[in-house]
């Protein structure tokens, strides 16, 4: 198991003994600030624990601290990420006030500076880190990998005796740049437990190679990611794929998953991926859990698929409203089921269960309570009653 140091990203511990933290970016223009503000509300209010923001031009730059003053305003403490390339030395240094009010600062070695100007720019971002007291991430990309470790590792690769496939080369010089990079800000003063790597690629079986030997590398936090995922459910299969395996192996300390989003679709969707990777795998709880069947022939009404909706909106809905006064509601369990095969037994071993009747079964739809039978609900309002029971239950028994 990977065991990495402890960074603070804000209030945000990452790392060592502490759960994974979900990540998420914006898609606005960054100097739209009320678009921005908004996008970034909506992001940790589906639960997003740390918000990266692009920060590409001085316009985006110069209202930094406006977008961060408008979320203190309205309660939402997120820490903000930036997220620079090419000119981040010049940015964070003309608008000191864009510096201190992010609480980290994402650098990609790949493209922080061409030839002769990397290091020294790279340097300036890293000095730059040392004078606000924030951490960073070292995020190497493997479409933007700095051309010239890999033409180094290539070059090196060719002239021993028994020399390794192209791929092999691509992924150590990932790694390398990000190790590498890593060592250069330790050498210019940055401390260690600042420092949070990541070495993204779009393929499901490169990431897993490449984090993997990345973990048996270095102890720094790994924040995971697989980039350019796609849209829809290629894109959460692949991220699913490839993050469930590296988590169960104990690496990954941050989590984002980099959806296309539909046209006008809704950006949260990524935040609601991660964490329902996290809470199947047993690593968080986030939201009671919705045990429902697929349906078969024995469930010809779409009743129950609607009520599961309706049940799982409802509490998604109410969770903001519940972790603060229900403390331990999110690992609650709730079982709504289609017919009489499964779903008493679904229904007794969940926190509530609700087992709705199939095809030709009696119109009743018995509900079970920490195993016991409680009630049975019978006519046109059973959705209503089941949200009351649910409703009932958590005040009952997830006090502070």
């Amino acid at each position: 198991m990977h065991k990495a140091n402890t960074v603070q990203v804000g209030h945000v511990l990452i790392g060592k003994d502490h759960p994974v933290v979900v990540q998420s970016m914006t898609n606005t223009d960054t100097a739209d600030v009320d678009k921005t503000v908004e996008q970034v509300y909506q992001l940790a209010k589906a639960g997003s624990e740390l918000v990266r923001i692009t920060v590409n031009n001085e316009e985006s730059a110069a209202v930094v601290a406006d977008i961060r003053n408008k979320l203190d305003a309205l309660g939402c403490h997120v820490p903000l990420v930036g997220d620079f390339h090419f000119n981040g030395h010049k940015l964070l240094t003309k608008y000191p006030c864009c510096a201190q009010a992010l609480a980290k600062y994402r650098i990609n070695p790949g493209n922080v500076g061409r030839g002769s100007k990397r290091d020294p720019q790279f340097a300036q971002m890293i000095e730059l880190a040392i004078k606000y007291d924030k951490p960073i991430r070292i995020g190497v990309n493997w479409g933007s990998l700095d051309p010239s470790v890999l033409a180094r590792l290539m070059d090196e690769n060719s002239q021993v005796s028994m020399p390794r496939d192209s791929v092999s080369v691509m992924h150590d010089a990932v790694i390398t740049s990000a190790i590498e990079s890593a060592t250069k800000a330790v050498e210019l003063g940055l401390a260690k437990n600042k420092i949070i790597l990541s070495c993204k690629m779009s393929g499901v079986q490169d990431l897993i190679a490449v984090y993997q030997d990345l973990a048996s590398r270095c102890d720094y936090p790994l924040h995971l990611g697989l980039t350019e995922a796609g849209m829809g459910s290629k894109g959460i299969v692949s991220s699913t794929a490839a993050l469930a395996v590296l988590l169960q192996q104990g690496i990954g300390d941050t989590i984002r998953i980099s959806l296309t989003p539909e046209p006008g679709g809704d950006r949260c969707q990524e935040v609601v991926v991660a964490q329902e990777i996290l809470q199947s795998m047993g690593l968080r709880s986030f939201t009671p859990a919705v045990i429902s069947c697929p349906g078969c022939g024995r469930t010809t009404s779409d009743y129950f698929q609607q009520l599961a909706q309706d049940i799982q909106s409802f509490l998604r809905h109410k969770m903001p409203e519940w972790k603060s006064q229900h403390p331990g509601v999110e690992e609650m369990n709730v079982a709504v089921m289609g017919c009489v095969v499964n779903g008493p037994g679904e229904s007794k071993n969940a926190n509530i269960g609700i087992s709705l009747p199939g095809t030709g079964e009696k119109p009743v739809a018995p509900v079970y309570i920490d195993g016991v039978k409680d009630v049975t609900l019978k006519g046109n309002n059973i959705a209503q009653q089941f949200q009351q029971i649910v409703e009932q239950y958590v005040i009952k028994t997830y006090q502070k």
